[in-house]
């Protein structure tokens, strides 16, 4: 797991009022995160690094 739950919980807020979480957000959320990192790490191997860098994303 690459996400963090207790930090959804800090960061989901509106105006300073915090949200319930549902439990399937996590999952939901790392799985994107997951596609996000294998994009990018593709992009760097496509450009002959083995560095996976900011401007990759």
């Amino acid at each position: 797991m690459i996400i963090v739950k207790a930090k959804i919980k800090e960061f989901a807020k509106v105006n300073e009022k915090s949200l319930n979480v549902a439990g399937d957000v996590a999952e939901k959320l790392n799985n994107k995160v997951a596609t996000l990192i294998k994009q990018a790490s593709m992009r760097a191997k496509e450009n002959g690094r083995n560095t996976l860098m900011a401007k990759d994303f």
